[in-house]
């Protein structure tokens, strides 16, 4: 099956599936796919894609460069601290920030660059696969420094989804997601945070039927 026609058929499973599919953006992971397979991609209309490898970026971006093509990185994956700066120029999104001073590195080079960078917030919902994520208790400990960085952007939240086939415990952990954007909404952000994403999930499906509005496509598109 080709790329456009997965991505068709992904766009159909949108409206099928989501509660509100004019909300949902698809994240094209592209780490093991060529330039040429990017092209095709993007001739569907879609404009975000990722890569959770900074010179993958940075070669696709160079080849990308003097094409008329409106491609806008989003960086996805887990962002150490010593990448920000390989990525923060070519970038309009994080996919997620799981500690406060990565935030805070990102945001001086957002600054230093006169960009401001959407971010989602990674929450430990479900044990070790999101291990390197925020606890609910350390995010409230941060979360008032953390809306104070004035290039950031938090617009929601994520987490990191188990492998498993387990649809009850896909549901669960997404489930505990959505309570917890809930609770930072009506405590903290007044209703601003919009976004929810399930990252590493096996089944997009049950991602778009549990809200989520980032969904990661690339198994999907790049096989």
């Amino acid at each position: 099956m080709s790329i456009q026609a997965s991505v068709e058929e992904i766009l159909e499973d949108t409206k099928k599936y989501s509660p509100y599919p004019e909300k949902v953006k698809l994240i094209a992971v592209t780490k093991y796919s060529s330039v040429e397979d990017i092209e095709e991609f993007l001739k569907t209309g879609q404009n975000i894609c990722g890569e959770n490898k900074v010179q993958v970026i940075k070669d696709k971006i160079e080849y990308f460069k003097n094409k008329n093509t409106d491609i806008k990185w989003h960086f996805i994956g887990n962002l150490q601290k010593n990448k920000v700066k390989y990525i923060i120029d070519d970038v309009v999104a994080i996919h997620s920030v799981n500690k406060l001073s990565l935030a805070q590195e990102i945001n001086k080079k957002a600054e230093q660059s006169g960009k401001t960078m959407d971010v989602l917030l990674e929450i430990n919902v479900y044990g070790e696969e999101s291990k390197q994520g925020y606890s609910l208790d350390e995010l409230k400990c941060d979360i008032m420094e953390l809306k104070n960085l004035k290039n950031l952007n938090i617009i929601g939240v994520m987490t990191m989804a188990p492998f498993t086939d387990d649809e009850k415990i896909l549901r669960m952990v997404f489930s505990g997601l959505r309570k917890i954007k809930d609770e930072l909404n009506k405590e903290y952000f007044d209703n601003n945070l919009t976004e929810l994403s399930m990252g590493m999930s096996n089944d997009y499906k049950i991602a778009l039927q549990e809200g989520s509005t980032y969904i990661r496509v690339g198994t999907k598109i790049f096989k």
